[in-house]
């Protein structure tokens, strides 16, 4: 991923999250902040919509401005740097995926879900491994086990964050993200009793 402005967001994410700050600063920064990661939200709204069915009714634009409206109005507003900005940015889209498969009916297999894969582009797609509310519910599971696994999985496969990235985050060694990465897919493909590529 590129990164634009990394001073100009880092400092930024720790001005909008300062309550010291005044409400109309902060909300100044939030709008900076915006121009300087819409064009990454949007690269990465675009990689996990690509693969969507085409009929889908949520564009990459909606996602990327439902998710962020999420981000900055929710009560948590500190982050470290751009790639936990990122990181959080992730898990938002990944609610608003499932809050909107949700609203569709598609809670039961078969039943119109969204489709994902788990394969090595960890892109969301219309030929499916997996269902979203299928690996929204065993992504939850996994997180009572281990959250930085389940972490890294909602990371790759949500925000589309590169195995260097998501170590950033989570302050491990790449090793130890590739070895979570791949006991994740190999957990996961079990839960949803999928053959493991």
């Amino acid at each position: 991923m590129a990164d634009p402005a990394p001073t100009e967001v880092t400092q930024l994410l720790h001005r909008i999250g300062d309550e010291r700050i005044p409400s109309g600063e902060r909300s100044a920064g939030t709008d900076r902040l915006l121009e300087l990661v819409y064009a990454e939200l949007r690269r990465i709204a675009s990689r996990i919509m690509s693969r969507e069915r085409v009929d889908h009714t949520l564009q990459p634009t909606a996602l990327v401005h439902e998710a962020y409206i999420r981000l900055i109005g929710g009560a948590d507003l500190a982050w470290n740097d751009r790639a936990h900005f990122l990181s959080t940015a992730a898990r938002a889209m990944r609610h608003v995926l499932i809050d909107h498969a949700r609203r569709r009916g598609a809670e039961k297999r078969g039943g119109g879900g969204q489709r994902v894969t788990l394969e090595e582009d960890v892109m969301l797609g219309p030929d499916p491994d997996l269902e979203l509310l299928d690996l929204h519910r065993v992504l939850d599971k996994l997180a009572a086990q281990d959250e930085r696994v389940a972490r890294t999985v909602e990371m790759r496969v949500f925000g589309g964050m590169t195995v260097k990235e998501v170590a950033h985050v989570l302050g491990v060694s790449e090793r130890t993200t590739n070895d979570d990465w791949a006991m994740a897919r190999m957990w996961l493909a079990r839960e949803l009793g999928e053959t493991p590529e």
